[in-house]
This record gives C-alpha cells, structure tokens and sequence, in this order.
C-alpha cells in the first residue's frame, strides 16, 4: 500500500522540471499573455511564505500603452546618463543591491557572468556602444509582452525582502509550468523615481525589482545563455 510520505513522482517531476528550466531570457517573442493567466500566476505565489502572513509584495503588471510609454521614459533617461554621467546622483537605488565592496567568490561569478554574455553576443571589452545597447535591452523589457514592477512598503524591514524573494520565485516557477519565461531585473531600480510614479505608486513605497514576462523566444542567441551553478557540496556543510 502507497504510504502518505511517499513522493508523488509525477509531481516531483513536473517542480523539478519548473524549477530547473527556469532561465533569466533575454529576449521575448511578442505573443500576448491573457490576464487570466497573469492571475492565476499571481494568485499562486501569493501562497508565499512570509513572516507572520505579512503579505509584503504589491504588484504593478504593465502591458500595452502603459508598457511602452514607461519603455520610452527610462530608455531616454539611460541615453542622458551616458550623455551626462553627473546625472547619476539623480537616479540611485533605494536599497543596496549589490555590495559596496566586493570580494572573492561573489567578484569572480559577476565577472563569469558578465563576460560570459558579452562573448556569446561578441561584445568586446573596450565596446562601449554596444554594452550600453545590451543593458538597454534590459528597459525594452527584452521585448515581452509583459512588464511587472514589485514594490514594498518602506516601514517594513529587511525580512519582508526575504519573504518577498520567495514570492518572485514563486512567480517564476509559477510562469514556467505554464510555458512562459521570465527575467528578473534590478536594472530598473535606479530609476524608481520615474518609475513609481507612472505605475501609480504611493509615497511609502519603493521599487523592489522589475520582471519581463512572456514566450521565450527560442531563435534568439542570448537566450543560450545559461548561468552554471555550484555543487551542493560546494556550498552545504553535513552535521552529523
């Protein structure tokens, strides 16, 4: 007899499957995604653990009109960036992202990273040009259909960040059982200030990330590119 503690294997598969082909894609087909199925996927990461059912995430989903003037927006705004780089203390993160200093291993995988999609698109080191046209991409929303902003609100601490982390994931795996890819993004967050107030947001809020959303495209090179992991030996250490 089939005891409760089995594992149901078609359901391991099915999360595994979920998980483990989730990818950041980097470019976008522009097949439409129904409303009905951005809820569904909303509605099951909100089963998200979060301290004391806190709840922290609010969701602002863009598409269309609303979609393409914030892509206008935050593209113009980059482009005066570069032009100008003394603009930059206009537009600086609410929260550290990213560490003030960084050290060996966290240095090292960045720079994997970096360079690794660099070289797969064959941009050079010294192409400014084209780097800024990469990062750009990142404001086109890779070109997805869909758009979303995660905001929090700002009396909340730094564990809501951790809840709110789970909820993201949940969203993710939620997208890919459903055949879709997406693309987390903290790209947008130094831009809050144009950000928040296009998409309605109140005053106590800030910008956690941004996320593209929608049918990966399967012809496009980027999206070849697959971030390596550590072993689990590398990072785990067994108590007995």
């Amino acid at each position: 007899m089939k005891q409760l503690t089995d594992p149901d294997e078609a359901l391991v598969a099915a999360m595994d499957a979920a998980i483990t082909s989730r990818m950041s894609a980097r470019s976008f087909t522009s097949q439409a995604v129904s409303r009905a199925t951005l809820h569904d996927i909303l509605q099951v990461a909100s089963r998200a653990p979060s301290g004391t059912n806190t709840q922290p995430w609010k969701v602002y989903v863009l598409q269309g009109q609303s979609r393409q003037t914030l892509v206008d927006k935050v593209c113009a705004t980059h482009d005066a960036l570069r032009a100008d780089p003394a603009l930059a203390d206009k537009y600086r993160e609410a929260y550290d992202y990213y560490p003030e200093k960084w050290i060996s291993p966290y240095i090292d995988r960045r720079r994997e990273n970096g360079w690794g999609l660099y070289g797969l698109l064959g941009i050079g080191k010294g192409d400014k040009d084209a780097m800024h046209e990469q990062h750009q991409r990142n404001f086109h929303f890779f070109d997805a259909p869909v758009g979303l902003m995660f905001t929090i609100d700002r009396v909340l601490g730094r564990g809501s960040l951790l809840d709110y982390g789970m909820f993201l994931q949940n969203v993710m795996v939620a997208a890919r059982a459903r055949g879709l890819h997406t693309c987390p993004q903290a790209a947008w967050n130094g831009f809050a200030s144009i950000i928040l107030p296009h998409i309605g947001a109140g005053g106590d809020e800030m910008l956690v990330c941004g996320m593209s959303l929608g049918y990966a495209d399967e012809q496009a090179r980027v999206n070849t590119f697959h971030t390596p992991r550590e072993p689990v030996d590398a990072f785990t250490h067994w108590l007995d």
